[in-house]
């Protein structure tokens, strides 16, 4: 595999040194400077090539290897008439990436919010700290902060009623910290959302339901795979995180028939997966090594990283953090093994692209990242430290093999 990390550009306060030092000879960036929806110009995209490549001349070589994300506006999502508009900017930032020489792009189509989490900064029993999720605290935002109207028809009464008793106890530190995490916007983009301004983009989805979402996804990318399969790029959509509807929203990229679903809608190779071994772990029902085998050659790049289900006493909750690489609930050595075979795989039927790009995903924040500031789930010496891991484990595999 490609070993890369991600970097979110000039103000990433971990350096591209940092990831030669680890390693890496990929970079996963994305222009986040650029408002989503508008055209990524091929100057803009050179610009950011020569800042990654600058010390090539020097150092060991880096490369930008993947796109994430290229960010679908939300009226592809929502299906709204200016659609047209953005698909075709999206088709446009596509070539210019292709010819720019770019050619794997991570999306996704979660609405509204990306990943969600209750904590980001969950110490763990040898005193690093992680991100974490707690259903019953995400029903205290919900039902108890924001006060979505219809909310409480998403929890179990038992989640609800705790949820209520929860609130009572908490101090105002606690209900602003909660609010704070839940309205996070993604690292790099700098934007965070309101109470107002967030309840209005889920009001946006009112009328919107499973099949709904469903079909404005296989309108999308019907719309633009072809174009990408014609420019030798691979889209690969990144799964929901977590894999299940959260405030009144759908999801529908989740299990394995949600991807199955996807692929069949537009079967075309350039359609493909980001296996995010984090976000579909989540889920008991989903098998991470049998999945990596029958999707192996529609995926394209790969997020490696291990969450922990924690035992719960109220019906319906999920409680999770994210684990040590090699620990959790993910079974690494069979996922890894699955997507080295499948590399060797590609080797011997010929393929010119056999490599896939990997990054280690959500690493803890330990040692001297404890005292500075970075971007959740992203400080340096965590993601060092998975990287590392997983090397070993990948060589063990293939010299095993």
């Amino acid at each position: 595999m490609q070993h890369t990390m991600r970097w979110f550009g000039p103000a990433d306060p971990v350096p591209l040194m940092t990831l030669r030092q680890a390693g890496c000879t990929g970079v996963v960036t994305a222009l986040h400077q650029i408002p989503v929806g508008d055209v990524w110009s091929v100057d803009a995209i050179q610009e950011r090539i020569a800042l990654i490549e600058a010390d090539n001349d020097r150092y060991c070589p880096l490369h930008w290897s993947v796109v994430e994300s290229l960010p679908v506006h939300e009226a592809i999502k929502k299906g709204l008439p200016e659609r047209d508009l953005y698909i075709d900017n999206y088709r446009t930032s596509l070539r210019n990436l292709a010819q720019c020489g770019i050619k794997t792009v991570c999306y996704n189509f979660m609405p509204v919010l990306d990943w969600s989490r209750t904590n980001l900064s969950y110490e763990m029993p040898d005193g690093s700290r992680g991100l974490r999720f707690v259903w019953e605290d995400f029903a205290v935002f919900d039902l108890c902060l924001l006060r979505r109207p219809g909310a409480e028809a998403d929890y179990d009464p038992a989640v609800a009623e705790a949820a209520h008793r929860q609130y009572a106890t908490m101090t105002e530190e606690a209900t602003t910290g909660l609010t704070n995490t839940v309205l996070l916007g993604l690292p790099g983009s700098g934007e965070a959302f309101s109470f107002d301004s967030f309840q209005a983009r889920l009001d946006e989805y009112n009328a919107i339901g499973d099949a709904q979402l469903r079909e404005h996804l296989y309108h999308f990318i019907r719309e633009v795979a072809p174009l990408a399969q014609a420019l030798g790029v691979r889209l690969c959509i990144h799964p929901d995180d977590p894999p299940m509807p959260l405030l009144g929203l759908p999801r529908v990229v989740s299990t394995e028939a949600d991807i199955a679903q996807l692929f069949a809608a537009c079967d075309v190779p350039a359609n493909g997966l980001t296996f995010c071994t984090g976000s579909l772990g989540v889920r008991a029902d989903n098998d991470l090594a049998g999945m990596a085998e029958r999707f192996g050659s529609r995926i394209h790049f790969v997020h490696l990283r291990a969450t922990k289900r924690e035992p719960v006493n109220l019906p319906g909750a999920l409680t999770f953090h994210e684990a040590d690489h090699l620990t959790g609930d993910v079974d690494m050595y069979a996922v890894v093994r699955a997507l080295v075979r499948e590399e060797l795989r590609r080797a011997e039927a010929g393929e010119e692209l056999t490599d896939i790009p990997m990054r280690p995903d959500h690493g803890h924040q330990m040692l001297d990242d404890l005292t500075k500031t970075t971007y959740p789930g992203y400080s340096a010496i965590g993601r060092l430290r998975g990287l590392a891991e997983l090397r070993g484990l990948e060589m063990g595999i293939r010299m095993s093999l």
